[in-house]
């Protein structure tokens, strides 16, 4: 399996591709080779700051040249004017960079800014519950918007399909029942020798019953209402971790949360974000200015 960085450099090697092409003609038509020039990375709306890291990969994977200086970290709550990094080099490059480090980090940044309203507004409502993020990520970006997840005071579920074994319910259908899926995945872990956390998904209280005898690490409780999660928390009584997902919003998640539930998962937070706004100027534009 290929490592993050190598994950990541080849995101980076096929966005350049697709953007460049044979040559930014743009920029070779009016911009010399050999000049030099500074542009910083100016914030243009509030909320959470997300990838510095793979800011600088962006830039050194183009040009190792380049040189970054960076003023506001990851998970800083950031305000319009705020200057992130400057970098300093060839002006190709900075031109040739700006897309694609701008189009990942307000990707992020827009990542971690919802992510840290949902879990402020569990915190805020007095409860425990933590936001889970899910596999419905752009594909080739998942590790980039899971780490925003984080960034932004989320908890990460799993990876992919390798790390945790999920049984969902196509994955029960097909076994027959949850007492023959769940049975099955202790036995594939036990012969194949590896140890993997087993979450198994519930759609009533029969289902339920099934999981607490064949015994799980996590249950999701899919589109139970509030009050059907209270009374399921209720029978698991910490015997093991809890999980709410179906169709929760930021406007209806408070009511799961105080129904006692370990985690609600959240796929919006990865495919329906909004990316933050900022831009990447060069240095002396009026624009670094804000009215």
């Amino acid at each position: 399996m290929l490592k993050v960085e190598e994950l990541n450099d080849k995101l980076i090697d096929i966005a350049f591709s697709e953007d460049i092409g044979d040559g930014d003609h743009t920029t070779l038509c009016c911009i010399p080779a050999d000049t030099m020039g500074e542009s910083k990375l100016l914030i243009k709306e509030e909320g959470i700051f997300a990838g510095v890291e793979i800011a600088k990969r962006v830039f050194h994977r183009f040009d190792p040249k380049l040189m970054i200086d960076v003023n506001i970290e990851d998970g800083t709550h950031v305000k319009p004017g705020d200057i992130v990094m400057s970098v300093k080099g060839l002006e190709q490059s900075l031109l040739q960079t700006e897309r694609l480090m701008l189009n990942i980090l307000q990707r992020m940044s827009g990542i971690a800014t919802m992510t840290h309203k949902y879990q402020q507004a569990l915190i805020d409502a007095g409860t425990k519950t933590r936001v889970l993020d899910t596999r419905k990520t752009t594909p080739g970006m998942r590790m980039l918007e899971k780490e925003a997840v984080y960034i932004g005071g989320g908890t990460n579920h799993r990876i992919g399909l390798f790390d945790m074994i999920l049984l969902k319910d196509n994955h029960i259908d097909f076994c027959g029942g949850v007492h023959n899926a769940i049975s099955r995945a202790k036995a594939y872990c036990k012969a194949k020798g590896i140890d993997l956390k087993i979450e198994c998904e519930v759609r009533n209280f029969k289902e339920l019953e099934e999981a607490l005898v064949e015994g799980c690490d996590r249950i999701m409780f899919d589109n139970f209402t509030p009050e059907e999660t209270k009374k399921a928390v209720d029978i698991v009584s910490g015997r093991c971790e809890t999980e709410s997902s179906g169709g929760i919003t930021y406007e209806t998640m408070i009511p799961y949360a105080k129904a006692g539930v370990d985690f609600i998962s959240f796929g919006a937070l990865t495919h329906s974000v909004k990316g933050l706004d900022m831009s990447f100027k060069a240095a002396g534009s009026d624009k670094l200015i804000m009215k």
